[in-house]
C-alpha cells in the first residue's frame, strides 16, 4: 500500500511514522520545503516531494492520502484526489481504524468538537477520567496526535476533534461526543460555511445506535444535527439542559454533580464547560460525581484562555489570546461588569459584529493588526475606539483608558498571523509587556477559565 501524507507539520510527522510502523511505502509532499523538513524525511527514510504542477498525476500514485491539519479542503491536491477517487483520511480516522483492530478490542473514545472551547473542556474530561483512576490522554487536536497514542498504556481517550481532522472522515466514531457550540469560522480552509457545519456534525451522525451524543441546549446549530444523532441524546447548557445549573449546583439526569464552589472561577462558559465533560464521562459511566468534584477543584486551564496576568490600581488583566473567533471573544466580553478591549489581528473571514452586540460595558476598544479598520467599525456606534500600531502601543493605550473595577481584556476575535507566529505568541507578548508595565514577575500563574459559549 502506498500513501501520501501532505504536510510534515506535527500530524504528517506522526501520521508518517505511523504508517511505516504498519508497513506502507510513504511519500511525503509539502508546499513549503526547508532544511529542517528535508533533515526530518532523510531521518523518517522517506522520499519529500515538493508540491507538483499536476495534483491529479501524482494523487493516481497512491492508494491513500493523508492531509496535514494545515491542508484546506480547496487544496489542489484535494480536490485531485475525490476527483480521481483516491481515499483521503485524516490522522484521527487512521487511529480509528488501527485502534478498532486492536488485538485485545478497542479501548472507549470520547470526542469533543466545537468551534470554541474543545482544549479546556477536553482537558477536563481528562482530568476526571485520571480523578476515577483511569489512565486518559488529550489527544488529536492537541500535542499528542490520536496515532501516537495507540501505542500508549492508556484505558480511555478523549479526543479534540477540530473540523480540520473531522473532514477527512468516514469510520471514525466516539463512544461520546459533545459539540459545543457552532459559529462561523475557517472559512479560509473550508469551502463554505455549509461545509464546516457538516464537517462538524460528523461528530453525530456517524455514531452509531449505542454511543451517547452531547449538545449545548442554547445552540439552535448544534440541537439541530442532536435531534438526528442515531444514539442516545442529551443537551447541557446553563440554564437548561439534561446537564445544567440549578440553584449553584451542577446537576444532571442522575441527580446533584457538585457545587460550582469547588471551581476555582465559575463564569458562564466555565459552567458550560464543566458540564460538557461531565455530561461525557458520566453517560458513558467511566467516572463518578465525586470524580468530577475532584478534578474541578483542581483544574487549571492552559494558558491563553482568560489568564489573569496581573492586577494593580484595581485594574485586572487577563490575556485570552486563543479567542481567535468573535464568538469566543464575546463570550469574554461578556463574563465582565466593565472592560477595555483589545481584539483585532488578521482576518479570517468571518462577520466580527458579535462582538459588538454584548451590552454597553465596554468602556473602550483598542484595535489592532490587520483587522483593526473592521473592528473600528463593528464597534463604532457603541463605544471609544482607537487604533494602537503594537502589542506595546495598545497595552499603554488600554491601561490609560481603564479605571479601578475594570477588566483589561486582550480576546482578539481573530487570528494572530499578522503580527505573530500564532495566539501562543501574541499571548506571551502581551502578557510580557503588561507585566513589565505592572512591574511584576515574570512567572504569573494561568488562571482556570476559558472564553467558550
Amino acid at each position: 500500500m502506498r500513501a501520501l501524507v501532505y504536510g510534515l507539520a506535527i500530524a504528517g510527522e506522526s501520521t508518517a511514522r505511523a504508517l511505516l510502523r504498519r508497513g506502507y511505502d510513504v511519500v511525503v509532499v509539502d508546499d513549503r520545503i526547508d532544511g529542517d523538513k528535508q533533515d526530518l524525511a532523510s531521518a523518517l527514510g522517506v522520499e519529500l516531494l515538493q508540491t507538483p504542477l499536476d495534483p491529479g498525476a501524482l494523487a493516481c500514485q497512491f492508494d491513500l492520502i493523508v492531509p496535514s491539519p494545515g491542508v484546506p479542503e480547496t487544496h489542489p491536491i484535494v480536490i485531485a484526489a475525490q476527483r480521481e477517487g483516491v481515499p483521503l483520511a485524516s490522522e484521527i480516522e487512521l487511529g480509528y481504524r488501527w485502534e478498532q483492530g486492536r488485538p485485545d478490542g478497542p479501548r472507549p473514545i470520547l470526542a469533543v468538537t466545537g468551534t470554541d472551547g474543545k482544549t479546556t473542556t477536553t482537558d477536563m474530561a481528562v482530568a476526571m477520567l485520571r480523578a476515577a483512576g483511569l489512565r486518559a490522554e488529550a489527544v488529536g487536536n492537541t500535542d499528542v496526535p490520536f496515532v501516537d497514542a495507540l501505542d500508549s498504556d492508556l484505558d480511555v481517550f478523549v479526543i479534540e476533534c477540530s473540523s480540520f481532522r473531522l473532514a477527512w472522515t468516514e469510520r471514525f466514531r466516539a463512544d461520546a461526543a459533545v459539540w459545543l457550540n457552532f459559529a462561523p469560522d475557517h472559512l479560509n480552509w473550508h469551502a463554505s460555511i455549509e461545509s464546516y457545519e457538516l464537517t462538524k456534525a460528523r461528530v453525530f451522525s456517524q455514531q452509531s445506535a449505542t454511543d451517547v451524543a452531547v449538545g449545548f441546549a442554547d445552540d439552535p446549530v448544534v440541537m439541530r444535527h442532536l435531534a438526528a444523532a442515531p444514539g442516545r441524546r442529551r443537551s447541557f447548557g446553563r440554564d437548561r439542559g439534561d446537564y445544567r445549573l440549578e440553584g449553584s449546583t451542577l446537576v444532571g439526569p442522575q441527580g446533584p454533580i457538585c457545587d460550582v464552589a469547588v471551581m476555582g472561577r465559575s463564569l458562564p462558559h466555565d459552567i458550560t464547560n464543566a458540564l460538557a465533560a461531565s455530561a461525557l464521562v458520566l453517560e458513558t459511566g467511566l467516572a463518578g460525581a465525586d470524580a468530577i468534584r475532584a478534578a474541578l477543584a483542581g483544574f487549571v486551564a492552559q494558558p491563553h484562555r482568560l489568564e489573569e496576568v496581573g492586577r494593580a490600581g484595581g485594574v485586572t488583566w487577563y490575556n485570552d489570546s486563543k479567542a481567535t473567533t468573535p464568538h469566543a471573544a464575546a463570550a469574554a466580553i461578556r463574563a465582565f461588569d466593565s472592560l477595555v478591549l483589545i481584539a483585532g489581528g488578521s482576518r479570517k473571514g468571518v462577520d466580527l459584529s458579535p462582538m459588538a452586540n454584548t451590552g454597553s460595558h465596554v468602556r473602550s476598544v483598542i484595535a489592532i493588526g490587520e483587522a483593526a479598520p473592521d473592528i473600528s467599525a463593528v464597534f463604532a456606534d457603541s463605544t471609544d475606539v482607537v487604533v494602537a500600531e503594537s502589542m506595546a502601543d495598545a497595552v499603554a493605550l488600554a491601561g490609560d483608558r481603564s479605571a479601578p473595577g475594570d477588566a483589561v481584556v486582550l480576546s482578539p476575535g481573530c487570528a494572530s498571523f499578522d503580527w505573530y507566529s500564532g495566539y501562543p505568541a501574541r499571548g506571551d507578548d502581551f502578557r510580557r509587556l503588561v507585566r513589565e508595565r505592572l512591574a511584576l514577575p515574570d512567572s504569573p500563574t494561568p488562571s482556570p477559565v476559558e472564553a467558550t459559549a
